[in-house]
């Protein structure tokens, strides 16, 4: 019998499944797990492939005869934000991001359920618990930070609290960028396009880090709730022929 040393990625194929993104079509991923001492090393080597991270798991589509799910990054050091995107900073004035270690709280988890109720009640993660929140932030054998978005009011600064927290981004730290693993935020504050301005944020924050990219996950061409990454330009789509630039 053949041995794999535990450092060796094994790679497998899920079996086909409903897509999420687009009706009809059915979706299957080929992934591999994130452990051992070169799960920092892989995960940098596979993102750039193409991969997603989720818990100490990489996966990446593998579906027949579709390749709708194209791989989004931002580059950062020409990125400048469209007239919309400078309203939309304008109007959070009043948010501020802290980038911390990757510790689940209850205070996440009751924005992180609300925000699931809202909007993916029907989803794959719909039914999450907090120990499953709990296990979405914490299994992870790489450099992972949570990013905290709080309210800043003259109430909280003058009590010396940290005001109060309406969205969230788990965020991996890569050798060349930011991964935006997963972001949610309070559905009551939708109007504020909290979405937006977390990428815009970490857009920044890249570029104080000297880092060249901000990986947004998969693009899909025809699904609305993946339409906004198409709007962070300049941005590369990596193709069959390896990343090409998208103006």
């Amino acid at each position: 019998m053949t041995q794999h040393s535990r450092d060796t990625p094994q790679f497998y194929l899920t079996a086909p499944s409903p897509c999420p993104y687009l009706g009809g079509k059915e979706e299957r991923k080929v992934f591999t797990h994130l452990v051992g001492e070169r799960a920092g090393e892989l995960n940098n080597i596979l993102t750039q492939g193409g991969f997603r991270r989720s818990q100490s798991i990489a996966y990446r589509p593998a579906c027949e005869g579709c390749r709708s799910c194209v791989s989004v990054r931002v580059v950062v050091s020409e990125f400048e934000p469209s007239r919309s995107m400078r309203r939309i900073e304008k109007r959070n004035a009043d948010i501020a991001g802290e980038m911390k270690v990757a510790v689940p709280t209850s205070e996440q988890y009751s924005i992180f359920r609300a925000y699931l109720d809202s909007r993916h009640r029907d989803g794959g993660m719909a039914d999450m618990t907090v120990l499953d929140y709990a296990m979405m932030v914490e299994d992870s054998h790489i450099e992972t930070r949570i990013v905290e978005y709080r309210r800043r009011d003259a109430g909280s600064a003058a009590s010396g609290s940290r005001g109060e927290l309406i969205a969230v981004a788990l965020t991996d730290v890569l050798a060349d960028g930011l991964s935006m693993v997963y972001s949610f935020f309070e559905p009551d504050e939708a109007a504020r396009s909290l979405g937006t301005l977390m990428v815009l944020d970490h857009v920044a924050r890249a570029r104080k880090m000297g880092l060249a990219y901000v990986y947004l996950g998969y693009w899909v061409r025809g699904s609305r709730k993946m339409d906004y990454k198409s709007r962070f330009l300049p941005q590369e789509r990596l193709t069959p022929d390896g990343w090409a630039r998208t103006e």
